[in-house]
């Protein structure tokens, strides 16, 4: 994505469903152990949707989400998502 973006502000060019599908997945770069200050083209882009004012909020709302379910202590979400019941 790094050089993708080099020489565009967005994935396709123009802000497109390419760059909405693409943020949550970089969102969690810190958790797989990543740093963005190694994708300068890429932290540009990361923190240009991070500030985008549709962006703000659904952030807000989806880790509003997350912590109030918790598939941990939920057996019948944990079935609904992957077919089987969770390990004990």
């Amino acid at each position: 994505m790094n050089g993708r973006l080099k020489d565009r502000e967005y994935l396709a060019g123009d802000y497109s469903i390419a760059d909405m599908a693409s943020y949550p997945w970089i969102r969690s770069y810190e958790r797989l152990g990543q740093t963005l200050a190694d994708f300068p083209d890429l932290k540009r882009w990361y923190e240009s949707i991070d500030r985008r004012p549709a962006v703000v909020p659904a952030v807000k709302v989806g880790e509003e989400k997350r912590s109030a379910a918790s598939l941990r202590d939920d057996d019948e979400a944990h079935r609904n998502l992957f077919g089987v019941r969770k390990r004990a």
